[in-house]
């Protein structure tokens, strides 16, 4: 009691000082202390997607079809993978934020290792996915020869799906800490052994999709082998402190903020991927699904940028909400909102003037790269509105109330864009750019009261810390007896 009481009054005179500064010094000291974190997460994310596309751009010059085949599993498969796994690893970032925000440094590597066992589960259960790949887009109306090819690029694509537990989970664990050097730099090298590879295999060799494949297995588990050598080698001393049976305690309360964490993220991701199937039930498939997949390629690289703001929101309100300071948490979201806002304007102007010009990066039919030029106009758009919308969601992975994000979601995403899409797309024959109006029409949380958020999600924090505490305390006792 007499410690709460002690934090408290530390925390107001801290608040107190903070005010007191001028704001132009606030904006620069806090402005600093994003982009510690959005800097080498933007880099990172360029390098990993990165990784996608290099290997998009291969296949692509392989043959149409397998371009096609390739966007659907990567664009619907792994995504999909991509969506639950990232979104469940997201609350290890509210638990690590907080914890490191609070300097319960101990619990961190707990976590960590919680949310391996969580994420490692929901992997083995998305493996029938993979396996019967072909019959499920057959299903779903896919070109028949597009699936068969799709089916054996799923099967190459299940240790991409393993990679994403360890890689998700060390960058989330490390980024808490802002200790993203490591992470960025064995990006680096990824992205540039994965171009070099893919070369070597697919044009020089001509190994085909398994060249490609193998060359993208690669470039996903290199950074990871790295990332747990720094985390449990001796480079993380204060929150790592070796594996330990506490990791298959109290699983529950991680599952479900697992849950409720990978719903909310769940729910942006496979948006796009429903877009994908709805285009490969239309008019000249191929062609279609080759545009929107260049399109959402060009957009992945904006939402780069947002998701390191992301991150960088998700570390600096976790991290204040921690400490107790709820005006330093709500003055970051400001900061880094207008930032990655400023950012997104700049490449709206960008990618309206240069329109399907991109897609000769991708693809040399001129079919296809017209088709990207039609949709351009609204490509813009949405890179505009998705400067935003990640950067509020790092926000409530930040506080912890990735629930309500979720229930915003479904009515923003599902209750309106899809059947809106649909309308547009197949009714009224306006098919891809119908279906790219439809992400226009995403409704974005800006009246969301974020003062009153952060106060349940410190009441939240203070509750789970408690816990915590308690558990540690019977561990003491039962050690000093």
């Amino acid at each position: 009691m007499e410690r709460d009481l002690k934090q408290k009054l530390l925390t107001k005179s801290q608040e107190n000082e903070e005010e007191e500064e001028p704001l132009g010094k606030r904006v620069w000291n806090e402005t600093k202390l994003m982009w510690i974190v959005a800097a080498p997460a933007i880099f990172t994310r360029f390098s990993t997607f990165g990784i996608q596309v290099i290997s998009q751009a291969f296949v692509g010059h392989i043959g149409s079809r397998e371009l096609a085949a390739f966007a659907l599993v990567f664009t619907v498969l792994i995504r999909f993978a991509n969506g639950i796994l990232l979104g469940m690893a997201t609350a290890l970032s509210t638990l690590c934020g907080q914890a490191y925000g609070a300097k319960e440094y101990s619990m961190m590597g707990v976590y960590l290792q919680r949310s391996w066992i969580v994420l490692f589960v929901t992997a083995l259960t998305l493996l029938p996915v993979f396996i019967f790949t072909t019959p499920i887009l057959t299903l779903l109306g896919q070109d028949e020869s597009i699936a068969q090819v799709a089916g054996t690029i799923s099967l190459w694509s299940i240790p991409v799906m393993f990679a994403f537990i360890v890689s998700f989970t060390c960058q989330t664990f490390l980024q808490s800490q802002s200790k993203n050097t490591i992470i960025a730099f064995l990006a680096a090298f990824s992205i540039i052994l994965h171009a070099f590879l893919s070369w070597l295999l697919t044009t020089k060799y001509k190994f085909g999709i398994a060249g490609a494949m193998i060359s993208t297995c690669l470039a996903y588990w290199i950074p990871n082998i790295g990332q747990l050598i720094f985390v449990t080698c001796g480079w993380c001393p204060q929150t790592w402190n070796g594996f330990s049976f506490l990791a298959f305690k109290d699983l529950w309360p991680v599952v479900k903020l697992s849950l409720s964490a990978g719903a909310m993220l769940c729910l942006e991701l496979w948006y796009n991927t429903i877009l994908v199937l709805l285009t490969g039930n239309m008019k000249n498939a191929e062609v279609e699904i080759d545009a929107l997949s260049i399109c959402l390629n060009i957009n992945g690289w904006e939402m780069m940028i947002s998701l390191g703001f992301m991150a960088a929101a998700s570390v600096r309100v976790s991290n204040e909400l921690g400490k107790g300071s709820a005006k330093a948490a709500k003055f970051s979201i400001v900061v880094t909102v207008l930032t990655s806002l400023a950012i997104g304007s700049f490449l709206f102007l960008f990618f309206l003037f240069f329109r399907e010009r991109l897609a000769y990066i991708f693809t040399s039919n001129k079919e296809v790269a017209a088709a990207v030029g039609d949709l351009s106009p609204l490509l813009s758009i949405s890179i505009l509105l998705n400067s935003v919308q990640p950067v509020l969601s790092g926000v409530a992975i930040g506080a912890g109330w990735q629930s309500i994000v979720a229930y915003v979601n479904i009515g923003c995403y599902y209750i309106i864009g899809i059947p809106v899409g649909i309308v547009l797309g197949n009714v009224i024959h306006w098919q891809v750019k119908g279906i790219w109006m439809a992400i226009v029409l995403t409704i974005i949380t800006y009246k969301t009261n974020w003062d009153e958020q952060v106060n349940v999600a410190r009441n939240r924090i203070n509750k789970w810390s408690k816990v915590e505490s308690t558990d540690q305390e019977r561990k003491t006792k039962l050690i000093g007896t």
